[in-house]
């Protein structure tokens, strides 16, 4: 029993750290990582505090100040992760009526480059057949997959590279001067184009989805944090309805997520109303909610729903929003302080090379 009671304090020493580590605001990969297991490091702190409890005596001493350590980590925990829960405020409201001409429907999905699974792919864009689709991850070979998409979709912008980093983009509404940019490196494309909803309503659209902070494919988190925040400020400046998508390699909760709604204002719908984990698909313990959709306070949520994976490591998300004029004035558009914008103004200077 002694030394099970030597594993549980190792264990928990190391939650804790763990938990503390993002606090340290450094790019590299190694302070960035530990912002993704929020959840998973609450459920094993929270083990090791009912085991610890149950088998030994913790009265006083070093037993004592561990608990008391292990609760205080688990209530920092809690408070980081309360804003996804349902019991937190929503910061997007539901519409109260439909109105169809108004509305919109995307599917975002990282279909993994190395599945072939086109054929699964189709048949869950096929059933619920959303206005937008936006397939990330597409080389060639998902290109030619999904060319079917085409006859539905007359409005596309088609960008399949094979370096996991190609987008597809499907819509059957209008598309306005869609444009392929590279804001931070020119093998990583985002697209940005206006939209005319059925009532003739102009929207803008941001496709992203920029490289996580891990060995193998960026040491730094610099590049990602650059262009999301390149994205914020921009839309920041811009009066016109917004919304933004895509795999953000960023967990919903990350110091880096946060500082990109405060700067551009946007609402994350998730909040009050889950975490809508979409990564890992295949490790159910090992999931974050890596998939993303930002919108400004001119918009109002009809239904945000997680769809069935067809062999990726991500699932799909689906998500149907409405515009309306007075959407505005009844939803709270966060506000960055002046020490957020001056960090976002340092991230965005930063050199990656």
């Amino acid at each position: 029993m002694h030394s099970f009671k030597i594993v549980l304090e190792v264990s928990g020493g190391l939650i804790i750290l763990f938990s503390l580590i993002p606090l340290i605001r450094n790019d590299f990969w190694a302070f960035r990582v530990f912002e993704y297991p929020r959840l998973q490091k609450l459920f094993l702190n929270l083990l090791i505090i009912i085991l610890y409890l149950s088998l030994f005596n913790i009265s006083s001493g070093f037993g004592f100040v561990f608990t008391a350590c292990c609760v205080l980590n688990a209530c920092y925990l809690i408070y980081q992760i309360f804003p996804f829960t349902f019991l937190a405020k929503k910061s997007m409201l539901k519409v109260s009526q439909i109105n169809g001409k108004d509305g919109l429907s995307m599917i975002s999905s990282n279909v993994f480059q190395d599945n072939k699974n086109t054929a699964g792919c189709m048949k869950v864009l096929q059933k619920y057949s959303p206005d937008l689709i936006l397939l990330l991850e597409t080389d060639t070979i998902w290109d030619e997959g999904t060319k079917e998409l085409a006859k539905d979709y007359p409005y596309n912008v088609l960008v399949p590279i094979d370096n996991t980093y190609g987008m597809l983009l499907y819509s059957k509404l209008k598309l306005i001067d869609p444009k392929v940019r590279y804001l931070v490196d020119n093998e990583i494309p985002s697209i940005k184009t206006q939209i005319e909803l059925r009532s003739g309503q102009i929207i803008q659209l941001y496709c992203v989805h920029p490289t996580p902070p891990v060995p193998g494919e960026n040491m730094y988190s610099t590049e990602r944090d650059k262009e999301l925040l390149l994205v914020a400020k921009e839309v920041k400046e811009s009066n016109v309805p917004t919304i933004v998508v895509g795999d953000l390699n960023d967990v919903a909760w990350s110091y880096t997520t946060n500082l990109f709604t405060q700067i551009s204002g946007l609402l994350d719908p998730r909040k009050g109303r889950g975490f809508f984990n979409t990564f890992h698909a295949k490790y159910p313990f090992l999931r974050f909610p890596l998939d993303h959709v930002f919108c400004s306070t001119d918009f109002k949520l009809v239904h945000l729903k997680r769809l069935e994976n067809f062999s990726s490591d991500h699932f799909p998300i689906l998500i149907a929003l409405q515009y309306e004029r007075t959407a505005d004035n009844e939803q709270e558009e966060p506000i960055a302080d002046q020490d957020e914008i001056e960090l976002a103004e340092e991230k965005i200077a930063k050199d990656i090379n």
